[in-house]
C-alpha cells in the first residue's frame, strides 16, 4: 500500500510539463465556456496525483504513457519531491476555487483558476516549475528538511549544468 501512494523521483520533466498543459486547457475551458463542472476533474487530477504520482490521474497516465514519450526534446530527469509540492499547491487552487464554487458561486470562483493557470503555464510552456522554485526556498529557509531533496536546495547545480554562470 505504501507503494502504491509514493511519487516518482526522478520525475521525467516531459510527462509534468503535458500534464501541466491538460491543467491549462481544462482551466480555460472552464473559464471560457462557464463549465464550473470541470473543477471536478482538475481537483480530482491534483488529488491523484499528490497521492500515488500519475498512477490514479487519467491526465498523468496520459502524459506518462502517450505524450511523454514523443516528446524527445522535453525529455529530462527531474527531482520528484518538489513536482509533489507543485501538484500540492495545484490542489490547494483548485480545491479552494471547488469550495468556493459551491459555496459561493462560479463568479466568485472563477477568479481562484488564474494564479493556477499562471503556474502552469509557466511549467507547460516554459519548463519553469513555480512550486519547485517555492520548494526550493523552503529547504534553503529550512521549513523543509535538505534531506528530502539533496539537489533541490543548491540551484547551483542546476544552473551549472545549463551553462549558466552564478557567480
Amino acid at each position: 500500500m505504501k507503494r502504491f501512494f509514493s511519487f516518482p523521483n526522478p520525475v521525467n520533466d516531459a510527462a509534468a510539463r503535458t500534464v501541466a498543459l491538460g491543467v491549462v486547457t481544462m482551466s480555460m475551458l472552464a473559464l471560457i465556456m462557464n463549465w464550473a463542472w470541470l473543477l471536478i476533474p482538475i481537483t480530482y487530477g491534483f488529488v491523484a496525483r499528490v497521492a500515488a504520482g500519475p498512477k490514479i490521474s487519467p491526465l498523468g497516465q496520459f502524459a506518462v504513457r502517450v505524450a511523454a514519450p514523443r516528446l524527445t526534446s522535453w525529455q529530462k530527469s527531474v527531482p520528484g519531491p518538489p513536482k509533489r509540492f507543485a501538484q500540492a499547491l495545484g490542489l490547494v487552487l483548485s480545491g479552494t476555487a471547488s469550495v468556493v464554487w459551491l459555496s459561493v458561486g462560479w463568479g466568485s470562483a472563477r477568479w481562484i483558476l488564474l494564479p493556477l493557470i499562471g503556474a502552469a503555464s509557466l511549467e507547460g510552456f516554459l519548463g519553469y516549475c513555480l512550486g519547485c522554485v517555492i520548494f526550493g526556498w523552503l529547504i534553503r529557509a529550512r521549513l523543509v528538511p535538505e534531506a528530502v531533496c539533496l539537489e533541490c536546495g543548491d540551484l547551483s547545480v542546476r544552473y551549472a549544468a545549463t551553462g549558466y554562470d552564478t557567480k
